[in-house]
């Protein structure tokens, strides 16, 4: 037996004594879960209601064109400001748009406003919501790099992205579930808006579910004591500050490296948003679209688990390149497939790679951010990477609006197996970065 194998489960996971981490960590399970319960039940609601795929992929620009404006001064913003007063307001911020969003997601609401206003007002509030993810990011990862000490990174960065794939696969599963359980109460008899009326219960259900656990967020991040930041006595303005945080990511080619590599592995290869259309090509039910929404999450969840066991402690930058390999083979596969069981299995795979890759670039933004650059640098991560996500949700309605689903789905693939190639030739440091240069 080696030493390794004689310690216990939290030794060999530290930070799993740290109170406050353990607040935060719930907190991005709890924020993660209610963000996906709302954007799977607003894809389901849009297309139902509209048939578009095109306004699906506006749903996506709406989030990503705030997302990417904030983003260049809420890093600024956080660097300058008490890290815990800012995801507390954040938080707040969150349940002001739940409950906004529970409102409008009534029948009421829609027979009142009428289809136009409806969607016109789902966009703001989405609109809202960009606003937000581009403070969250910066102040959620300032914020967690206070309370856990450097040589716990890799550990931390493990459970924090297991918490959020969890929250991303229990959020689509959970308006599967609320579906079914509003089709008990509510008839649905109408064959005139039996599009509507078939959406709106699950909707409204989920966004009530969702403002009451953004209230119980709240109180995750009031647990947390706040931490004292550093005052410069020569203050930036914010075209430096930002200046800063890019040229530091200029200059960091490995981090440059992995950033470009997830955010256009994401912006092409992304087949979540399409799938409200495979409703119709599969004639599925809820449940089983929220299922097949959720298998990426539960790839990654199965390879997270792995990884709490067995860390990437070596050649960290050949794995996320074979992943994300992977990852665009595997959306191929996806868009090839006429059966939801091969289906299921090609989206499991697509999360399974993509947690290697969460996992590897987290922890190297982690290791190489200086602590007083830790908000800006977030701040344009999020422009990198969390923004990917919605602009290849609009990339992917564009797509498929103009070569069909499949196509686009197939195409995706093909370009994301282009980028990981291009940066594989390109980018050394990423190649051949080591953790243990860092710790």
């Amino acid at each position: 037996m080696t030493k390794d194998d004689s310690l216990s489960f939290l030794d060999k996971n530290p930070v799993l004594r740290n109170k406050e981490f353990l607040c935060l960590l719930l907190f991005r399970f709890g924020i993660f879960f209610v963000l996906n319960l709302q954007s799977t039940a607003l894809y389901f609601w849009v297309y139902q209601i509209t048939g578009s795929n095109l306004k699906m992929g506006l749903i996506g620009l709406a989030e990503v064109i705030p997302a990417i404006l904030f983003s260049l001064i809420s890093g600024y913003i956080v660097d300058m400001r008490e890290k815990k007063k800012m995801l507390l307001i954040c938080a707040i911020g969150y349940v002001c748009l739940g409950g906004g969003l529970s409102l409008l997601s009534t029948n009421t609401s829609l027979n009142h406003l009428g289809l136009n206003w409806t969607l016109n007002c789902i966009f703001s509030l989405i609109f809202l919501g960009g606003v937000l993810r581009a403070f969250l990011a910066p102040s959620l990862f300032a914020l967690l790099g206070l309370v856990i000490p450097r040589e716990h990174y890799t550990n931390a960065t493990s459970w924090s992205s297991l918490a959020f794939k969890i929250g991303t696969v229990l959020g689509p599963l959970s308006f599967g579930v609320i579906d079914a359980l509003m089709s008990l109460i509510i008839k649905r008899n109408s064959p005139v808006t039996a599009g509507v009326v078939r959406a709106i219960p699950a909707v409204t259900g989920s966004m009530c579910f969702i403002f009451f656990m953004e209230l119980i967020l709240i109180v995750l991040v009031i647990l947390v004591k706040a931490r004292p930041f550093v005052k410069k006595e020569k203050k930036e303005t914010i075209s430096q500050s930002l200046s800063l945080g890019v040229k530091f990511i200029w200059n960091t080619k490995a981090l440059l490296g992995a950033q470009a590599l997830d955010m256009f592995t994401v912006l092409f290869g992304g087949a979540i948003a399409l799938l409200p259309a495979f409703v119709d090509i599969y004639k599925m039910t809820e449940i089983e679209y929220g299922i097949l929404r959720a298998a990426p999450g539960i790839g990654s969840i199965l390879t997270l688990i792995i990884l709490v066991y067995l860390p990437l402690n070596t050649q960290p930058g050949k794995k996320l390149l074979w992943c994300c390999a992977g990852f665009g083979a595997a959306t191929i596969a996806f868009g090839l497939s006429h059966e939801i069981i091969l289906s299921t299995v090609a989206l499991i795979l697509t999360g399974m790679f993509d947690a290697v890759s969460v996992v590897v670039r987290g922890t190297i933004l982690q290791l190489v951010t200086p602590e007083e650059m830790r908000g800006r640098v977030a701040s344009v991560n999020t422009m990198f990477v969390s923004s990917s996500n919605e602009l290849g949700d609009f990339e992917s309605g564009i797509m498929a609006h103009w070569l069909g689903t499949v196509r686009a789905i197939i195409v995706g693939g093909c370009l994301t197996l282009g980028v990981v190639g291009l940066i594989a030739a390109t980018t050394k440091k990423l190649r051949r970065f080591d953790y243990k240069e860092y710790q």
